[in-house]
């Protein structure tokens, strides 16, 4: 089959130091161009990070554990300014397509543009994500579940009786399925989770990020309790609970899941105990 174009379309790929649109940058970017005839033209760029007083950025290890790409791999590469006018003359006047690309490739792409004083105009390209084509079509309801594992229909779907025992079918077929198959995740760790054992599914399919039940309190790399949204977001819940102990307050009385709020009592609680244990030892010392 052969792409039916009016003017080209560029398919585009970032690597980069991490997905922060506003603050992180490419480190390497390939461009599959399909001309009008699908005939194809590729170029791909490693390119050195920079700040804006041109100083490298460093490539945070997290991230060169996910794309391999590491400091000296882009150590003599040009930066993105020095490649920039290529790379927008090649693109000319092409349609886009990614991969998540309207989410994350084409905003950092237009970021790093204008960081050096370039503007790639999205008024007269179309944006074509194959990501959403994906999941529009492959849909993620337990119907269509049941459909891919069980090649049944769910007639009675929506109530309770039926999408209970269809979600346990969907999992005996998916225990058959995936035995033996492998499953990389975003630290490029590979293992074999679909197996036949309750706390190996557990522990795959539970966010483990979370510190309550919908992600508002997540965890850091020291397992320790971080606000995920709002002006903290990143900050240890203890750090915001110090220096703003109104913080506290205002979560208990906004409308977030009691199970949130419990978290947050929780944590308050264990600081009120430290204090307590550190003041007794102070006095008995």
């Amino acid at each position: 089959m052969l792409l039916k174009l009016t003017k080209p379309i560029v398919f585009f790929d970032l690597e980069t130091t991490g997905v922060q649109v506003g603050h992180d940058h490419i480190l390497e970017i390939c461009l599959h161009k399909v001309n009008v005839d699908n005939s194809t033209e590729t170029r791909v760029y490693r390119v050195r990070p920079v700040d804006a007083q041109g100083n490298t950025i460093p490539i945070p290890p997290e991230t060169t554990a996910i794309h391999g790409i590491t400091d000296a791999d882009v150590a003599d590469k040009p930066t993105f300014k020095e490649i920039s006018a290529e790379v927008l003359s090649f693109i000319g006047n092409a349609d886009l397509a990614g991969y998540n690309s309207n989410k994350f490739d084409v905003p950092l792409l237009v970021e790093e543009l204008l960081r050096v004083g370039l503007n790639l105009d999205l008024k007269k390209r179309r944006l074509v994500d194959v990501q959403n084509i994906f999941h529009k079509m492959e849909q993620r309801t337990l119907k269509a579940a049941y459909r891919f594992y069980c090649d049944k229909n769910l007639d009675n779907a929506h109530t309770a009786a039926a999408d209970t025992v269809a979600t346990y079918e969907v999992l005996m077929a998916q225990l058959d399925r995936y035995q033996g198959v492998e499953y990389t995740d975003f630290e490029g760790k590979t293992s074999y989770p679909v197996v036949n054992d309750i706390d190996a599914l557990s522990r795959f399919t539970c966010n483990s990020q979370w510190a309550d039940l919908v992600g508002h309190i997540g965890y850091d790399k020291q397992h320790q309790e971080i606000i995920n949204f709002g002006k903290h977001k990143g900050k240890r819940v203890e750090q915001v609970l110090k220096e703003e102990p109104a913080y506290y307050d205002w979560m208990m009385k906004a409308d977030f899941p009691l199970s949130t709020k419990q978290v947050m009592s929780d944590i308050k609680q264990r600081m009120q105990d430290r204090k307590m244990s550190d003041l007794k030892l102070h006095f008995e010392g």
